[in-house]
């Protein structure tokens, strides 16, 4: 079983990152910063369709105000959803503003709604942490899913991604009669060795989401993380691996089930496989991310040492000895994939 042994500690954007971001054109201005939203005068508590408790706050702001908000917030959203055009922003209403009261980073969620049709989207501006700004590019890079997400001084604006919450999907949706277990399987198995192979930890199922797809005869499945903060942070092997959550068994126990251990590693080298071709294809950048994250701090030498040693135990590399911080350790696993082909979670 997988245990976070303490609250995750933020990093600032280092100089070295911030020029990478700049070079990619993820460093954007935008006309409002995070600890402008924190001018709010008044909340309420926000409740879902049952009428239980979110622990999300919606919160209202000076009318003096208001109007200046809601105008920069549009700016915000046309920034991330059309690279800045604002002539999307005419038929755009800021319908509310979300604060998560429960969350270490307490990020705000804007709820956009186009006046024509009614249809709704969300964004998020949370204070930005380096480690999760790493998560969200080597998602970017190395995953079947695109981001969009920029930052601005110390703010990060980020698109929400779209899906079931993994624990309600759990909950409500596994045993509906239309589900395919065994592609459900299988993409757990492939979702698991992404985080694994790019060190990506803290994946239980509040952490990430179901999207639910449509195919020609059958239905197939995606899960996409939607928390990066764990970035490459903690010091054990397990934090990597989803598996080890005790909140995601029925998806292990299905696995169990239905896929034997060989048709299971099958599909762990397909993953890598993938991982390896899209390494190769956005190679310059993910050289240029490396070389960012092998000068910066984005955790700390008992955890670095720590990770190092089992990684070294776990895949018979002693390699992995001679890293000094996780960048070091997130360039050997990656460059595993491409040399050890054979190797799986």
């Amino acid at each position: 079983m997988a245990i976070i042994s303490k609250k995750k500690i933020p990093f600032k954007i280092s100089a070295g990152l911030r020029e990478y971001l700049k070079k990619y054109k993820r460093a954007v201005k935008v006309p409002i910063e995070y600890n402008d939203l924190l001018r709010y005068d008044n909340s309420i508590p926000l409740y879902d369709n049952t009428g239980k408790d979110t622990l999300w706050e919606t919160v209202f702001y000076p009318q003096d105000e208001m109007k200046d908000i809601h105008l920069a917030l549009k700016k915000v959203y046309s920034e991330i959803r059309s690279a800045g055009d604002v002539s999307v922003m005419k038929h755009l209403n800021v319908d509310r503003v979300d604060l998560c009261v429960y969350g270490n980073t307490r990020p705000f969620r804007v709820r956009i709604v186009n006046k024509i049709n009614d249809n709704f989207d969300y964004f998020y501006i949370k204070n930005a942490d380096a480690s999760r700004v790493y998560g969200l590019e080597l998602e970017h890079l190395l995953s079947p899913n695109r981001i969009n997400y920029v930052v601005h001084k110390d703010s990060l604006v980020e698109e929400h991604i779209v899906g079931i919450p993994g624990d309600k999907f759990i909950q409500h949706n596994m045993h509906d009669k239309g589900v395919n277990k065994i592609r459900l399987a299988k993409e757990f198995v492939k979702f698991n060795e992404r985080c694994f192979v790019r060190l990506l930890g803290d994946m239980h199922s509040s952490n990430f989401v179901v999207n639910i797809i449509p195919d020609f005869e059958e239905i197939t499945y995606r899960i996409r993380s939607i928390d990066f903060d764990q970035q490459s942070y903690e010091g054990r092997k397990n934090i990597y691996l989803p598996q080890y959550f005790k909140q995601n068994n029925p998806l292990i126990e299905l696995g169990v089930k239905l896929m034997t251990p060989e048709t299971a590693r099958q599909y762990q080298k397909e993953e890598r496989s993938l991982i390896a071709g899209r390494l190769k294809i956005a190679r310059k950048r993910v050289v240029d991310l490396m070389k960012t994250m092998m000068t910066d701090t984005i955790s700390f030498p008992k955890n670095v040492n720590t990770l190092k040693r089992d990684l070294a135990d776990y895949y018979g590399e002693p390699r992995f000895l001679k890293c000094k911080n996780m960048g070091e350790i997130v360039k050997m696993s990656l460059w595993m994939v491409i040399i050890r082909p054979d190797l799986h979670a």
